[in-house]
């Protein structure tokens, strides 16, 4: 990703957004992770980022908080760590212990609900093993304070108690001693000290012949001698024999641990490395939470659609004063991609330009922008930005001519993945000759299908921008009763500068403000004008035609759903005429039991011509009552051949069942066949028992179980396995398959759901109770299932 100029970050203020990240993390390290944030193009690898940012922003803003402490950085010790036989001292395996303890807090955070909740966190640490026991060891031997414990091993804890006994016995004698040279009136007002590490009598010169023992040291008078009484000489001698041994046994303690850390030092800089992405995650999601900042929708292809955008920046300096932020919306679309903008200085142009390239940076840099979440943002390949003073000395370049050297490689390097922003442009010059070079440097630009926001005065840009494709105007609004800008940005039309309001403001003489309009004369504020009324039309004009659209389009669906609940409604009909036929039928057949009981009658009184009579005429109206069914069946249920060629179902279509009403999808097609996904049922049903649908709301899919159901009666499975589903999955899926036996007219079927706790048993129980309609439900015998089968017969 290609940046112009270098100090593009400083230009945009995107270094003071890392210096707000980087006072938030906890360890040196992860501040100087912070500060070397940069924007890529890799779209996954940002909306990863974003992912995971805005879940721990969504952690910390809910109180569910990742402790992580301050830390050090573990580089040198491990360099050392790494050379053979070398031992680090306690302090190094202090800080190591303390980077471990962190780790493991943070894999400790991720509990089961919270692996659900943060996923893409999760994601982070699940790559890698963290080995807790080399905490345990470490911990073992060294406490939190970074000391050596006292049961690091048998021996040190031999020792150290050895030398609390004779620390006990040391005082003991001491105290005697004392005793007895204080009533001998040999000992100063200061009784003992301490020299060369022994415990010492504050002893007058005129009385240090009287006291047995070792002078260690005289004041610096001569008047007072320091002497260690010949007593306690050998219990120091003693004492010092002792820590000798313990500096030896703790060496050796430190070695046998520094071997075993050392081939765990790539392991342990792998945790280093994970500690410093979530200390720098964490400090993301706190600046994001302050800046009230949300997870934008990414895309491949570049795009600016900013929804109720705030400046981060002035947000964080108004907020604590209570001043309100005015945010703005910007959407490039109808194919425009450059931004002309116009209005008074000091309205919020070149705070709305920079917002515009420091949202892009922050939201490639995969940091939340404090931005509406529906916001659009493409991925750009550069961004290039002229924003104020760059004139050099060393270089020999005026401000227009650094401008102009801008200028030059932006028109050289620009392509349609380039984000252009310029400040003042055209600036610097003569006006009339400065606008017209800036004129052609933006046809060019538009020729090269950058995307951009320019600001500027120059009547000339605004006209352009009007009447060229690709270029949209805008202005910072001008409140003209009170002189006052309201910072709000109004896309579609050109901006004022309102020069002469802002000088009558600020208390011109009103004999110059008047010799200046006569000089300007009204053809410019007529063209300021005529310019701000056309493109005002040519916004109303667009907007009407995008309405049309919208209302061709909704015109085109609702006669779309009308032409379906037409055919709907017609099938209705027809069904209910057959169901009444069909009715008559099953009457008809119940009647005839009393007709043939007169006939017989008939025949016994001797009428066997009326007894015949009467047969045809009641066959005749069985048969002519059948005839009608037949053809009122192929008539709801069977399409034409020309209807099946209108309708066109392909695979991935969604269609509607004619039995059922049931919409499913077409996976694939076999000759005049389709194989239909009903939600978790996989179904084998003739393309003239379907109609076309519209898709379906969308249900979380679960695990599917395939059936083949070649008619309605024909071909049900009426066997389930739910073992290893969850209780949702499983009760949605008891629910399918009972109605889809229901609707197979199946009267025995067998759910095999495990023994286990039973919970599954009595949710299928309950399931079943729902459809309040006479069934058995039973269990088979132990060898056939036993309890981890339930048997329904529905009767």
């Amino acid at each position: 990703m290609r940046l112009e100029p270098k100090d593009l970050f400083q230009r945009l203020e995107f270094d003071k957004v890392l210096l707000l990240i980087e006072q938030e993390c906890q360890g040196e390290l992860g501040k100087a992770a912070a500060l070397q944030i940069k924007p890529g193009a890799n779209l996954e690898r940002i909306e990863t980022k974003l992912k995971e940012t805005r879940e721990m922003r969504r952690a910390i803003e809910y109180n569910d908080r990742m402790h992580i402490p301050a830390y050090a950085d573990l580089q040198e010790d491990l360099q050392l760590l790494e050379i053979q036989d070398y031992v680090l001292p306690e302090d190094g395996l202090r800080r190591l212990n303390v980077s471990l303890v962190a780790v493991a807090g943070i894999y400790d955070f991720f509990t089961d609900t919270r692996r659900e909740v943060y996923p893409a966190m999760y994601d982070i640490v699940r790559q890698i093993h963290f080995d807790k026991t080399l905490i345990l060891e470490i911990d073992r031997v060294i406490d939190p304070e970074g000391n050596i414990r006292a049961n690091a091993s048998p021996e040190l804890e031999r020792i150290r108690k050895a030398m609390q006994g004779k620390l006990r016995e040391l005082d003991k004698v001491f105290r005697e001693v004392i005793q007895n040279y204080r009533t001998k009136g040999w000992l100063t007002e200061n009784i003992e000290s301490f020299r060369n590490g022994r415990r010492v009598l504050s002893v007058p010169a005129e009385h240090k012949r009287k006291v047995r023992g070792i002078i260690h040291d005289e004041s610096a008078t001569g008047r007072t001698a320091f002497i260690e009484p010949e007593a306690i000489i050998p219990i120091n001698n003693d004492l010092f024999d002792l820590e000798q041994e313990e500096r030896r046994e703790v060496f050796r303690i430190l070695k046998a641990l520094s071997a075993l850390l050392r081939p765990y030092v790539p392991q342990i800089r792998k945790y280093q490395e994970l500690l410093v992405y979530f200390d720098v995650l964490q400090a993301k999601g706190r600046v994001g939470l302050m800046m009230k900042a949300g997870q934008p929708q990414m895309q491949q292809m570049p795009a600016v659609q900013i929804l109720d955008g705030r400046h981060p920046l002035l947000f964080l300096r108004n907020s604590p004063l209570g001043k309100a932020t005015v945010p703005f919306t910007l959407k490039m679309e109808y194919g425009n991609r450059i931004l002309v903008l116009s209005g008074p200085n000091a309205g919020g142009k070149s705070i709305t330009m920079k917002s515009v390239g420091l949202f892009q940076l922050m939201a490639q840099s995969g940091l939340l922008v404090p931005v509406d979440e529906r916001s659009v943002f493409g991925i750009f390949s550069n961004i290039f930005a002229d924003i104020g003073d760059q004139q050099s000395i060393e270089d020999d370049l005026s401000t227009y001519s650094s401008h102009l050297n801008n200028m030059r490689r932006f028109v050289e390097e620009a392509n349609e993945r380039t984000l252009i922003l310029i400040d003042e442009f055209g600036s610097g010059t003569d006006p009339q000759m400065g606008g017209a070079i800036a004129e052609s440097v933006l046809r060019e630009l538009n020729f090269k299908k950058v995307f951009g926001v320019v600001t500027t005065h120059y009547s000339n840009l605004k006209i352009f921008a009007f009447k060229s494709k690709g270029i949209l105007n805008g202005a910072m609004h001008f409140d003209k009763d009170h002189l006052l800008p309201t910072y709000e940005l109004k896309v579609g039309r050109p901006g004022s500068s309102y020069a002469f309001e802002i000088a009558i403001k600020n208390g011109l003489d009103p004999k110059i403000l008047e010799y200046a309009r006569h000089r300007s004369g009204k053809s410019e504020t007529a063209v300021d004008q005529l310019l701000i009324d056309l493109q005002k039309e040519k916004q109303e004009l667009e907007e009407q035609l995008a309405q049309m659209k919208d209302r061709e389009e909704k015109l085109e669906r609702l006669m779309k759903s009308y032409e379906q609940m037409h055919r709907d409604m017609e099938f209705r009909r027809k069904k209910q005429k057959l169901e009444a036929k069909e009715l008559a039928l099953q009457q008809v057949s119940r009647d005839n039991q009393a007709f043939e009981k007169l006939i017989r009658e008939l025949r016994e009184a001797g009428n066997l011509e009326k007894a015949k009579e009467l047969a045809a005429l009641k066959k005749e109206e069985r048969q002519q009552l059948q005839h009608q069914v037949v053809e009122l069946k192929e008539e709801v249920y069977l399409v034409p051949e020309k209807k099946r060629k209108e309708l066109d179902i392909k695979a991935g279509d969604h269609v509607k069942l004619i039995q059922g009403g049931a919409i499913g999808k077409v996976e694939a097609l076999k000759k005049d066949k389709a194989v239909v996904l009903v939600g978790q049922m996989r179904m084998t049903i003739p393309t003239r028992d379907l109609q076309p649908a519209n898709e379906p709301l969308s249900v979380q899919q679960g695990k599917s179980i395939q059936t083949d159901m070649i008619q309605k009666s024909a071909g049900f499975q009426s066997k389930l396995d739910i073992r290893g589903m969850r209780l949702e999955e499983a009760l949605k899926i008891v629910e399918e398959f009972v109605d889809h036996a229901l609707l197979s007219s199946a009267n025995n079927l067998r759910i095999v759901h495990g023994k286990g706790n039973g919970v599954l048993r009595k949710a299928v129980r309950m399931k079943l109770k729902e459809y309040n309609l006479p069934m058995a439900v039973t269990h088979p015998e132990p060898e056939l299932g036993g309890d981890g089968v339930t048997l329904v017969e529905i009767q």
